[in-house]
């Protein structure tokens, strides 16, 4: 399934499974699966089916079942309880069972960092302390006795989000000033993957460009500055994702420009971690920040504001520290890619970014309005 792509019109034992696992979700009528799994067709109802997932998902809603898109069905398909839960290094289990255990735990007062559906050693330890604290076998498992002392406890954390409560104290204590702080910037694509290129503008070089541009303005401010790559190397998302957890940073920022068919589309778009819906599961934090990053480049800049959205890419998902990303114009666009060629447009988007960043950490009385705060201002 990994090395293959599936859409409207495809046939066969795959497509029969992609339906069994959108009947089993609640996205397509059981009726409407064929009995014959090498007949089952990808028709219009799966096509449907498929980009309302994604969506809800924070995926790109294309209706096509990539290696990715396959990965979250898989995931999306455990509830909590229906399997053993365990942490296996380099193998986490990933599943939404395992995201509604994190969120049961935050609930109940241990740390889990986020809610991510990932069973990493964070996740393993709150088990830990968890069974520690109601008398259960203390192994780090998720088993029946696990379960059922989760499921007889009543919640100890009210009136918000445990996690965005969390993420709100994390901050309180990081402290107003930047010095000291640790931020990660990452310059999307490198090496042999040259990204998106267009109107004499290469994506991989754009972004190098503007991660040093953030890197010396932030260094400037006392912030020490790691890049996830040099100009001639692009490690994989889960390999930056690993860098920026081994830095213990504070905050990660990847850089990227956008691109379409259509030579029409512009604008400046940030993402964060985060799914769609009430139920939905995202970076509170992460949100914020990506709002601030938002509107400080459209406050500084012409580029159309194409808003904030929440996205489960690698990046976003792996880092266990607010992370956002930044698509900064179109390259297929002829007037935002002569914005983005004009190095004086270039330092005006750094400075936007690194204004961004100190405002997320500045209490409502120290904070200044959008668009006005000036990089002298945080060189002390």
């Amino acid at each position: 399934m990994a090395e293959h792509r599936y859409g409207l019109g495809d046939r066969g034992p795959a497509v029969s499974e992609i339906r069994a696992k959108l009947v089993q979700l609640g996205l397509l009528p059981a009726s409407g699966e064929s009995g014959d799994p090498v007949e089952a067709t990808f028709d219009q109802a799966v096509d449907q089916a498929i980009r309302q997932f994604q969506q809800q998902r924070g995926l790109s809603a294309t209706g096509i079942v990539d290696a990715e898109t396959y990965r979250v069905l898989d995931e999306a398909r455990w509830r909590l309880g229906d399997r053993l839960l365990s942490y296996v290094a380099g193998h986490p289990l990933i599943g939404d069972d395992v995201a509604a255990l994190q969120r049961r735990l935050l609930e109940l007062g241990f740390e889990v960092n986020r809610v991510d559906g990932v069973y990493g050693p964070v996740t393993e330890q709150a088990v830990r302390e968890f069974q520690r604290s109601v008398g259960v076998p203390v192994d780090g498992i998720c088993g029946p006795a696990t379960f059922k002392a989760l499921a007889r406890l009543s919640p100890i954390v009210t009136g918000g989000r445990a996690d965005a409560l969390r993420e709100s104290e994390r901050i309180h204590r990081a402290g107003p000033m930047l010095p000291g702080k640790v931020v990660v910037v990452d310059p999307g694509h490198g090496g042999d993957d040259r990204g998106y290129v267009a109107n004499g503008l290469v994506e991989a070089e754009v972004a190098y460009d503007l991660a040093a541009r953030v890197e010396g303005r932030l260094a400037a401010t006392g912030v020490r500055v790691f890049l996830t790559r040099g100009r001639d190397n692009n490690p994989d998302e889960a390999s930056r994702a690993r860098f920026a957890n081994e830095t213990n940073a504070n905050l990660v920022v990847s850089l990227h420009v956008d691109a379409h068919p259509n030579p029409e589309a512009n604008g400046v778009a940030t993402y964060y971690y985060g799914t769609v819906g009430g139920d939905g599961i995202r970076s509170t934090l992460g949100e914020r920040f990506a709002g601030l990053v938002q509107r400080e480049l459209v406050a500084r800049t012409d580029l159309l504001d194409c808003r904030t959205h929440a996205k489960t890419w690698d990046l976003l998902r792996y880092t266990s520290m607010p992370t956002v990303r930044v698509e900064i114009g179109y390259i297929t666009n002829p007037e935002d890619a002569a914005r983005l060629a004009d190095p004086a447009f270039r330092d005006i988007v750094a400075e936007a970014i690194v204004v961004a960043i100190q405002r997320l950490y500045l209490p409502p009385d120290m904070d200044a309005p959008t668009g006005v705060m000036q990089l002298r201002e945080l060189i002390r």
